[in-house]
C-alpha cells in the first residue's frame, strides 16, 4: 500500500499529466476528455479529503496547495469545455481559414495554364486574415486571452508547426508583459493581438489599438 508522500507524489504527477492531456483534448490531438486521469485524481483527493487529521502538517499543507491548483485548472477546463460544445472554438481562426483556403483552391483552378502575360506582377496570395483580439486587461479578460491561445494552437497544427512547447500559463504571462509594455509605451488602453499567416509560418502580432 502507498504512503501518503507517495500519494501526493501520485497526485502531483497527475495534475500536471491532466493538463498536458486537456491541452491536447482541445487542441486537437485527443478525441476525448481525459476521463480516466480526471478519476484517478478525484480518488485520491477524496480519500486525503477524508483522513486529512491523520497527515502532518507538511503533508496537510502539501494536499491542500495540490487540491487548490486542481480546483483552479477545473474552472479553467469546465469554461473551455463549455466554449468547445458550443461550438465556439470552431467560429474563429478555423472558419475563416478554411473559406481563404477555398477560395484560393478555385481561383488556382480558374487560372489559365500559361500563366500571366509578360509583364504582369502576379497578384499576392491571401493570407488569412486568423483571429484578432483586443486587449486592455489580460487578468480581468481572461477569456479572451484563453481564445487568443487556442487561435494560435490552432493555426500552428493546421500549419503542421510543432506547439508541445506552448502553455497557456506561460502565454497568458506573455500577454500580461506584453500588453503592460505597450500600454506603457504607446500610451494607449488597449492592445491588438492577431494570429497571421506569413511565408507558411504562424505568427502573433501586437499593435495598438487604433480608436
Amino acid at each position: 500500500m502507498a504512503t501518503t508522500d507517495e500519494d501526493l507524489n501520485q497526485l502531483e504527477k497527475d495534475i500536471r499529466q491532466l493538463k498536458i492531456e486537456y491541452e491536447q483534448y482541445f487542441g486537437g490531438g485527443r478525441p476525448r476528455p481525459p476521463t480516466d486521469t480526471v478519476w484517478r485524481v478525484e480518488q485520491i483527493v477524496k480519500r486525503y479529503s477524508e483522513k486529512g487529521g491523520q497527515m502532518t502538517f507538511g503533508q496537510r499543507f502539501r494536499f491542500n496547495n495540490l487540491t487548490q491548483t486542481y480546483a483552479k485548472y477545473q474552472e479553467v477546463w469546465r469554461k473551455r469545455l463549455k466554449q468547445k460544445e458550443e461550438g465556439l472554438v470552431q467560429r474563429h481562426f478555423g472558419a475563416a481559414a478554411k473559406a481563404i483556403e477555398a477560395e484560393r483552391e478555385k481561383a488556382q483552378l480558374a487560372a489559365p495554364a500559361a500563366g500571366p502575360p509578360a509583364g504582369a506582377v502576379p497578384p499576392r496570395p491571401a493570407q488569412p486574415a486568423g483571429f484578432v483580439m483586443a486587449c486592455s486587461d489580460p487578468d480581468r479578460e481572461s477569456d479572451k486571452v484563453q481564445q487568443l491561445y487556442r487561435a494560435l494552437v490552432e493555426a500552428k497544427q493546421k500549419a503542421g508547426e510543432n506547439t508541445d512547447a506552448l502553455s497557456l500559463d506561460s502565454f497568458t504571462q506573455f500577454v500580461r508583459t506584453k500588453t503592460q509594455q505597450l500600454k506603457e509605451q504607446k500610451s494607449c488602453e488597449q492592445v491588438e493581438y492577431a494570429v497571421t499567416l506569413e511565408g507558411g509560418q504562424v505568427k502573433l502580432k501586437a499593435r495598438v489599438k487604433e480608436r
